[in-house]
């Protein structure tokens, strides 16, 4: 038995395919016996997945989506869409023809983000206008709220919207996950931000798209946060688990946020994954979960994402290695350490 739900393989569209996400959902679609066809313009790793069905389209364009005229689907993943007319164009063509519509959006479709705890009920952003001068300047989250509205209005029940948080593991380029496991493997003194329980959520690629075809396969319609893992950590719990994964020297210090702050040191920037109670990066921190567990969210344990990033970081060119895109750099990092302990004054 394959656990689907009807029990038989699915029809599957996936727009796009071929970026960070796409690639671990379509290779776990057809690992399951599901028919892939991927539509994008061909251009990024073209010839990725022979076994998948290839249409070419050009989603910036008015008629860019004509190769799926005609065409019917069980499921249509959308994975990389912040433009709603890539929406709007989308639902032109496969309204009525697909019977469920998944939507990638983002924890940033909230309206304050300084609020712990949003559930899904929370209120959004105020919607980014689909066209127009103003279209082209809006921030994210607003142009992911518009982007959320158009697929419930076109598909109705069929739709399912997914909000991860901070996204980790194998072909993360954003490096916000991957500066601690690299910083902690090289040893020594670490900055450490905060306390040891200020919030950290995140979610493995692989946790977030594999349980995304399970949602396609099942049918199962709504709105859903997805991050990690099943109860909220504190950072000194990632950095400790993080930690364990090595037999090195290193030891972490920890410097409070008041004083990070005024150092222009900053969550989710220079301190990855972190934040505070009242700064503008909680929400995506501490974001509620029960609908997606109720509905099948699973997590692989900590050190499986460790060791696979690190396996994904050693395989990148050298200079992607010793120029992460977040953290600190080690002369930042000794900088601030000093200015710490001469805070502290004598021991």
């Amino acid at each position: 038995m394959n656990g689907f739900l009807d029990g038989a393989p699915k029809r599957i569209l996936v727009l796009g395919g071929t970026g960070y996400i796409g690639p671990h959902l379509v290779s776990y679609a057809l690992a399951r016996g599901h028919q892939v066809t991927l539509f994008n313009r061909g251009r990024t790793r073209p010839g990725l997945f022979p076994k998948a069905e290839q249409l070419i389209g050009d989603r910036n364009v008015p008629d860019g989506h004509a190769a799926l005229q005609g065409r019917t689907w069980d499921v249509v993943f959308d994975l990389p869409t912040t433009n709603p007319q890539w929406i709007v164009n989308a639902a032109a063509v496969l309204k009525g023809n697909v019977s469920q519509y998944v939507y990638v959006s983002s924890t940033a479709a909230y309206k304050d983000f300084t609020r712990s705890f949003p559930d899904e009920t929370h209120p959004t952003q105020d919607p980014a206008p689909i066209s127009g001068p103003d279209a082209a300047s809006a921030q994210y989250g607003p142009k992911k709220v518009r982007c959320e509205q158009l697929v419930q209005e076109a598909f109705g029940a069929g739709a399912t919207i997914v909000r991860p948080g901070l996204i980790v593991g194998p072909g993360d380029l954003t490096d916000r996950f991957t500066y601690w496991p690299v910083r902690i493997e090289k040893g020594g003194e670490i900055l450490a931000p905060g306390t040891l329980d200020d919030p950290a959520q995140w979610i493995d690629v692989r946790d977030l798209t594999e349980w995304m075809v399970r949602l396609g396969e099942n049918g199962t319609g709504g709105v859903f946060n997805a991050v990690g893992p099943r109860t909220v950590y504190g950072i000194g719990e990632l950095l400790y688990g993080i930690k364990a994964c090595f037999a090195n020297d290193a030891q972490f210090t920890w410097v409070s946020q008041p004083f990070l702050t005024a150092n222009k040191i900053r969550s989710w920037a220079e301190m990855p994954v972190w934040s505070f109670t009242g700064h503008t990066t909680v929400a995506f921190c501490t974001s509620v979960i029960e609908k997606a567990l109720a509905a099948g969210l699973t997590f692989r344990p900590l050190a499986t994402t460790v060791r696979d990033a690190m396996t994904w970081y050693r395989g990148r060119p050298v200079a992607e290695q010793e120029k992460l895109r977040a953290g600190l750099s080690p002369e930042r990092e000794r900088e601030i350490l000093a200015l710490w302990r001469a805070q502290q004054g004598p021991r």
